[in-house]
């Protein structure tokens, strides 16, 4: 009924592009955090400006990573050294952490002016998850996981949430470290080999793999369906309703 293989008793589901239509949200987020930065950066540098690829780089160096893990991997990429600086430093401040905080400041924004949507599949299966009795955790990099469920109007769907909030409370390494996954596990009270994971970012199910969880589901939103199963995806649908019917 739910596409898993026997033996797995939990489900641990990333949340942007796998439960709700954010991960589009995000990427334009980081765009025009980036290409704001980079086109200062540039002036002040005497570079040709080279704008932030909406698809090539937010897939590569930024989904399914922390906010402070993104800038640091596309900063890495075009050969860009800033300080870490602080949680709370200001968004206009030119350090990585000021970086994170004008994306999520965007972000924010964003999610305010047009609201929040499930995938119709996503929640089939979820609820459909939740009917066969197996205990249910949200595993993301985002600190607004919380604030995104409840707009979506999927929060009480889940026993556990482990996000960018329990990541810097714990120190947890994040995706493509499995560290996150392997706190959802722990959580649920099962062994990372009797738990699925659902990712639709290369990071995530670099996780899942690298945790040794039993079954690995890559999710398919942006034509990735083969670099998914290069980096550890046991399967790949393009909607999980494709694991409640399949063909």
């Amino acid at each position: 009924m739910l596409g898993l293989p026997d033996g797995v008793r939990a489900c641990l589901f990333d949340l942007d592009g796998v439960l709700t239509r954010t991960a589009e949200v995000h990427a334009a987020a980081w765009k025009e955090t980036f290409d704001g930065f980079l086109q200062e950066w540039a002036g002040d540098h005497h570079q040709p400006f080279v704008p932030f690829d909406i698809v090539k780089d937010y897939t590569q160096y930024v989904d399914g990573k922390t906010r402070a893990d993104g800038v640091r991997s596309f900063l890495a990429s075009r050969k860009i050294s800033l300080p870490d600086g602080g949680p709370d430093d200001a968004p206009s401040a030119p350090t990585i952490q000021g970086i994170g905080n004008h994306k999520n400041e965007l972000l924010l924004q964003r999610i305010k002016e047009h609201g929040v949507r499930a995938y119709e599949g996503s929640l089939r299966y979820v609820e459909a998850v939740r009917d066969a009795g197996l205990p249910r955790a949200v595993v993301s990099s985002s600190a607004n996981t919380a604030a995104v469920l409840q707009a979506a109007g999927l929060a009480d769907f889940f026993e556990i949430r482990v996000d960018g909030l329990v990541v810097a409370r714990d120190g947890l390494r994040g995706k493509p470290a499995p560290d996150t996954y392997l706190a959802g596990a722990r959580a649920l009270q099962v062994a990372p080999s009797a738990a699925a994971v659902y990712e639709d970012a290369l990071a995530g199910v670099e996780a899942g793999r690298a945790g040794k969880f039993g079954f690995v589901v890559g999710v398919d939103r942006e034509g990735q369906a083969d670099a998914l199963r290069q980096h550890g995806a046991d399967i790949v649908v393009s909607d999980l309703s494709e694991l409640l019917d399949p063909r």
